[in-house]
């Protein structure tokens, strides 16, 4: 049993039982259920992380600015230089995941139930955004629900592929960008953004590492800042690859 009254297991056969609905789902109707939210448990607790993802990780909430002002203003430091707003990006995410992840480790053992969640999402909220603002300096239209997909999958890393094989869906040149082409209906992607949603939920305190190191005041938050700046320098490298420039050239 995890943290949350479910284990890393469970999740992930809650995330390939709702990825191969996508695979035999005929009916809009069905899929539109399947993506809904049952009760209180596991299943609402990976619409609601998904939900919060896109509308907050993509588009911004607050003072937590949307990928695409993050995007315009990395382009806008880097002078228009895709390969160096791409850079700026990563790094601006990783010095935020640091004091991030600083700031909500602090608590150690006594308050590990209530800080381990506010990390985890803000952890994801701003993989969610970097991953966002790399496709858009790349040239993907991150409004399109494929590409929001699309970004989804790639915080799952090698996940991504196994998630893809379940729901039966292949991508062109194996990068998860191809997603845009398939045209799935808005039903099927809402079913597989919720199977991304429990594999991400699986992962959580998944670390055992981080998970000792929390348990030790001051250490707990140092060890938190180092993994998820560990953590987003690969997300980062994974955006990179799975968003390649798109050819606006019309060859």
């Amino acid at each position: 049993m995890g943290v949350f009254g479910w284990g890393r297991s469970e999740a992930f056969r809650a995330s390939d039982a709702t990825a191969a609905q996508v695979r035999g789902g005929k009916n809009a109707g069905a899929l539109e259920r399947a993506a809904q939210p049952r009760g209180e448990g596991l299943s609402g607790a990976a619409t609601r992380l998904v939900e919060r993802l896109l509308d907050v990780g993509i588009d911004g909430r607050g003072p937590f600015n949307s990928a695409n002002e993050v995007a315009a203003d990395a382009l806008r430091q880097a002078h228009g230089d895709v390969s160096q707003a791409m850079r700026i990006i990563v790094r601006d995410h990783r010095q935020l995941g640091a004091v991030g992840g600083f700031a909500t480790g602090l608590g150690g053992f006594f308050t590990m139930v209530v800080s381990l969640p506010a990390n985890v999402l803000e952890f994801y909220l701003l993989a969610t955004r970097m991953t966002a603002a790399t496709a858009k300096v790349r040239g993907y239209d991150i409004d399109r629900p494929e590409i929001r997909s699309a970004i989804l999958l790639t915080l799952t890393g090698a996940d991504s592929d196994d998630l893809l094989k379940k729901a039966g869906l292949g991508v062109p040149g194996g990068k998860l960008s191809g997603l845009a082409t398939d045209r799935l209906p808005a039903p099927a992607l809402m079913v597989l953004n919720k199977a991304v949603g429990f594999r991400l939920l699986g992962r959580i305190g998944q670390g055992s590492l981080a998970r000792l190191g929390r348990a030790v005041p001051l250490v707990g938050g140092l060890i938190g800042a180092a993994v998820d700046v560990y953590m987003l320098n690969g997300i980062g490298r994974q955006a990179a690859k799975e968003f390649p420039a798109v050819d606006t050239t019309g060859a």
